[in-house]
């Protein structure tokens, strides 16, 4: 089947969340089906994160297929785990407009007019001015960038994506990491940003795992990488007491949302999330 053949809002997953993490994909699907949510797989990739490496979607349905080379995987030992976003593409018969413009799709959060990204966006395009870059990205996106700090150490944040920071609500407000926690510079960049673009910022518990050494990417304690699909939102857990203090506050921000929690912990251990492992299009 085309991918694109589907009516609706439709979630993708790569091939090999199901053959890597084949419980905790098939608890995914239980919740997508139970909401009456169209799903389907992607062919021919080489990782589960796809929401990096497939096109961006504009509000307009436009495919934007962003060039998918994070200086996080440079060099040879990555060339077997990083997917070919022009042969997936290909593969699975997807045409969309390319761009030179070097940008993971984690890092790219769109709504109402807006985008968020990180301001890692400028390290992964240094041969670019960044008002050039802002003003492509605009163009590109059709729609205002909003770039807020990222983590400057690599070590805590090796990809400095947007979604694991916050999320949109609407196009004035978002949810974020609780700033209270953040380091200094990260909350006075944040509120830099809140005051020029006018946004309400709801404060998201969050905390950082480091008791593995096995796992020193682990993206555990990130709620805000959740899967937002048509009126349902899939919310990580981690058996902490955090956790309802996440429901409370999704259930009073999406009041009309109905809202699932998911335990997607060994797929967090790997780095990612529920955001970072789907890629939603309207067709």
């Amino acid at each position: 089947m085309n991918i694109m053949d589907n009516k609706g809002q439709t979630v993708y997953m790569s091939e090999l969340l199901m053959s890597k993490h084949s419980d905790t994909c098939k608890r995914l699907i239980e919740i997508l089906e139970k909401h009456h949510v169209n799903y389907s797989f992607i062919k021919g990739t080489k990782d589960i994160w796809c929401r990096d490496y497939m096109p961006v979607q504009t509000e307009s349905g436009k495919l934007i297929q962003i060039k998918y080379e994070p200086s996080y995987l440079k060099g040879e030992k990555w060339d077997n785990v990083r997917s070919d976003a022009h042969e997936v593409c290909k593969m699975n018969g997807l045409t969309p407009h390319f761009s030179d413009i070097n940008l993971d799709g984690g890092n790219v959060l769109i709504c109402e007019g807006r985008a968020i990204l990180s301001d890692r966006i400028f390290d992964e395009n240094p041969n670019f001015d960044k008002g050039t870059l802002i003003n492509e990205l605009a163009k590109l996106l059709e729609c205002e960038i909003i770039i807020i700090p990222s983590l400057k150490s690599r070590e805590e944040d090796f990809t400095g994506h947007a979604d694991g920071m916050v999320r949109f609500v609407d196009r004035n407000t978002i949810l974020g990491n609780r700033l209270s926690d953040e380091y200094q510079y990260i909350q006075k960049g944040m509120q830099k940003v809140i005051d020029q673009y006018g946004l309400k910022y709801i404060d998201v518990p969050f905390f950082i795992n480091k008791k593995d050494p096995k796992h020193p990417d682990s993206a555990i304690g990130i709620y805000v990488n959740y899967l937002e699909v048509n009126n349902l939102i899939i919310l990580p857990i981690f058996n902490r007491e955090e956790d309802n203090q996440v429901l409370e506050i999704l259930h009073s921000t999406f009041p009309n949302k109905q809202i699932e929690t998911i335990n997607y912990n060994n797929v967090a251990e790997e780095g990612g999330l529920l955001n970072c492992t789907t890629w939603v299009v309207k067709n």
